[in-house]
């Protein structure tokens, strides 16, 4: 089945919000871009400048910081939408997406993702993790990404509850007192001595969309903290700390090393992809395993891990004993 073009009415007609103390201060352009799903931002932005949105009976400017109990009057807004055949593989993928969760409660939800699914539905995607959690939690108010993950690398995603939690744990980011291991499957021997790799980070867009990041002077600081799990004949299993947590840092830190990631399809190695394919290894071989942080409300220390699936573990094991 196809593709059809129609109109949807996000909006029916005016509407009027109160804003509570979980969704106080966030800007309004914010709001109304998780308020109104699948509206483009250059609408957002313009039934703002058009002063069509009020709050408390006044124009405002996207950048107005929301106050508990301000009265926002959102307009109706109409938008032009493709509507896609239901596809049987995305049920599957949501589904599946319940038995990773590996905590939660009235403020967080811990997953471990799945390589091959995205975060979120950009990129020209239109299904990703945060979609398919709201399709599993329609009943949530609140469902945001506290960070994100590479569409290929698995392991421990935190998403937030309360926007109280989000801003917590973003805070918690910014302070550099959250701490997430990651396992990765590089090539040769890594070196006992390199411990810290310090290369600022440079993201660059292709004329496809296509994001590269490379190691420049005028680039970003990123630093991550290295140490060996276990070697093999042509390979090792690394643990990578980030401190600082750049686009593709842990990838092009290790390529930068001369230890690109086994299948990294940006920065990898096609020689080294194809001995790991003789092993079945078929994706990205980078998994967050580990974090460390605190309660974003009781403020208790959690130290949560996510473990690698069994096709993973299978594959370290053919290494181990191909040594």
């Amino acid at each position: 089945m196809g593709e059809t073009n129609q109109q949807k009415v996000i909006n029916q007609s005016v509407t009027f919000v109160t804003i509570n103390s979980d969704e106080a201060e966030q800007r309004i352009d914010n709001f109304l871009i998780n308020k109104l799903k699948g509206v483009p931002k250059s609408l957002i932005y313009r039934i703002i400048r058009k002063g069509e949105v009020r709050v408390n009976k006044g124009r405002i400017k996207p950048e107005y910081k929301l106050q508990a109990k301000d009265i926002i009057r959102i307009p109706p807004v109409r938008i032009s939408e493709k509507i896609q055949a239901p596809i049987s593989n995305k049920l599957n993928k949501v589904a599946e997406l319940e038995k990773q969760i590996i905590f939660e409660d009235d403020v967080l939800l811990v997953l471990n993702k799945p390589s091959g699914i995205a975060v979120h539905g950009g990129s020209g995607l239109n299904f990703g993790v945060i979609e398919a959690l709201r399709a599993l939690r329609p009943e949530a108010r609140f469902l945001e990404l506290v960070h994100r993950l590479d569409r290929d690398t698995s392991g421990i995603l935190l998403i937030a509850k309360k926007r109280s939690a989000l801003r917590n744990l973003h805070q918690q980011l910014r302070d550099k007192t959250i701490q997430k291991d990651y396992l990765a499957l590089v090539r040769g021997q890594w070196q006992s001595h390199c411990k810290v790799i310090k290369a600022p980070l440079l993201k660059n867009e292709l004329s496809s969309g296509e994001r590269i990041v490379r190691v420049n002077e005028q680039g970003k600081p990123s630093e991550t903290r290295f140490s060996i799990e276990e070697r093999y004949q042509n390979s090792t299993l690394i643990k990578a700390s980030p401190v600082t947590g750049r686009t593709h840092q842990i990838r092009v830190h290790t390529q930068y090393a001369g230890h690109p990631i086994a299948l990294d399809d940006k920065y990898g190695d096609k020689e080294f992809d194809q001995q790991m394919e003789t092993f079945g290894l078929n994706r990205l071989f980078l998994h967050s395993y580990s974090i460390r942080f605190s309660h974003p409300r009781t403020e208790d220390k959690l130290c949560l891990t996510a473990q690698l699936d069994d096709k993973m573990k299978n594959i370290l094991k053919q290494l181990r004993d191909n040594f």
